[in-house]
């Protein structure tokens, strides 16, 4: 079984700015159940699909594959809950550890938060100083609730 562990922060400030190279993905679910979510992505010229077990704690089950474009994008069309996520990630290495920073557009324009993925719910870790509240327990922030409470209805 694949595992993912991940804490989620807001952002303070826009030193992330100037980090990474901003790429567009667009994501939707044929799942939000929170006990499993199925999630279709496009990034860049690459589809996958994501399976993921209910969270507890930082951590989860959690199975990736890729899938063509093509079918990728019909799915994120045809079959995906709607409206679709859209969003800006950078990728930010710091100290040793890789931080996903996602800037969302559409309905949750504004919000902004990054992800670092772990080793263990135990891993120590240097945090940039551009990193905010931690809000790894608060559902509103997970990606398949946008779909139904976007940020600009919060």
């Amino acid at each position: 079984m694949g595992v993912e562990i991940e804490r989620k922060f807001l952002l303070t400030g826009d030193g992330w700015r100037s980090l990474g190279v901003p790429v567009l993905l667009r994501q939707g679910y044929l799942s939000s159940n929170p006990e499993r979510t199925v999630r279709v992505r496009v990034e860049g010229e690459r589809g996958t699909m994501t399976i993921k077990g209910k969270s507890v704690g930082a951590t989860r089950g959690e199975w990736e594959y890729p899938i063509p474009l093509a079918d990728a994008n019909e799915l994120l069309e045809r079959l995906c809950e709607q409206p679709i996520i859209e969003k800006h990630r950078r990728r930010i290495t710091f100290a040793g550890n890789v931080w996903e920073v996602d800037e969302f557009l559409g309905a949750n324009l504004g919000l902004q938060f990054a992800e670092i993925e772990l080793d263990s719910e135990q891993q120590r870790f240097d945090k940039p100083d551009w990193i905010g509240a931690e809000v790894t327990d608060d559902t509103r922030y997970f990606n398949s609730n946008l779909i139904r409470h976007p940020f600009s209805t919060w």
